[in-house]
């Protein structure tokens, strides 16, 4: 568990180093080469904040998953690693934001301890560290050290976050833009008249639709490779704002394409795509 102070400090470093990644590279940074060892320290690193736990969190500073990546902090860092910046800290996330913010480090920084004491406090420091802080990195090195293999929940499939906005998204019919603070990225797109479809070709072997669901949602056909498998109803009284409205899954990866068709439900017959999540 980090300091807390360190993750203050650390939360004004991150914005400002995730704010220059982006100017110069963008999401492709994520594909930058990773350096010696990164596996072995993602795995130490890990154990040391959180067990290896994904669905960690810190009740005093927020801090979330795996790494212990803080709130204010993920925005930010999903944006330059996967593209996204209303992407869920879902296990497989956790593991590709970690790697790509962790590879970033070690570029800047040259060294896995100095990248470990900045995971602790956010600063760029090459000495003059507290008793604390080196013993939180010698905790980190002897597991490094260790080597061994990574931890099983460490090899999570990749996952893909397709956004209503994504090219990979082919609509037909009249779909038009709403924005509200609880949407991935602010914003979904939506259709009422019936008929109207959202088409995603992807492979993998599981597919997660998010949509918002709530008292003017209506129904949608669900067609998987051309066959109608599900109609699904997103009514319900209260609004909920990314819901998983469908999600199906197969034993091997393959080629799919899901089609999502308005039913124009009468009275009720708003359907929004927020956005997909493919497991490969």
């Amino acid at each position: 568990m980090r300091v807390p102070s360190g993750r203050q400090s650390a939360v004004v470093v991150a914005t400002l180093s995730a704010t220059l990644i982006l100017s110069i590279m963008g999401p492709a940074v994520s594909a930058a080469k990773s350096p010696p060892g990164l596996q072995q320290f993602m795995h130490a690193i890990g154990k040391v904040e959180s067990g290896g736990n994904h669905n960690a969190r810190n009740a005093f500073s927020g801090a979330y998953g795996k790494y212990q990546i803080m709130p204010s902090n993920w925005p930010s860092w999903a944006r330059a690693y996967l593209g996204s910046s209303g992407a869920r800290p879902t296990p497989a996330n956790q593991e590709r934001v970690a790697a790509g913010k962790l590879t970033s480090l070690h570029r800047s920084l040259g060294s896995w301890p100095r990248v470990a004491y900045w995971w602790l406090t956010g600063s760029n420091r090459a000495g003059g560290w507290s008793s604390y802080a080196r013993s939180y990195v010698e905790r980190i090195m002897r597991l490094y050290e260790q080597g061994g293999s990574p931890d099983a929940e460490a090899v999570v499939p990749e996952g893909e976050t397709i956004d209503e906005s994504s090219a990979s998204v082919v609509y037909a019919g009249t779909w038009e833009i709403a924005r509200h603070h609880g949407y991935g990225g602010n914003k979904v797109r939506f259709a009422t008249e019936a008929g109207a479809s959202a088409s995603v070709t992807f492979t993998g072997r599981k597919i997660v639709w998010y949509g918002p669901q709530g008292p003017t949602r209506g129904e949608a056909n669900i067609y998987i490779d051309g066959r109608l498998v599900k109609t699904v109803d997103l009514f319900d009284r209260t609004f909920d704002a990314r819901a998983v409205a469908f999600k199906r899954s197969w034993k091997a990866a393959g080629a799919h394409t899901l089609t999502i068709e308005v039913v124009g439900t009468d009275g009720r017959e708003m359907i929004a795509i927020d956005e997909f999540e493919v497991t490969q």
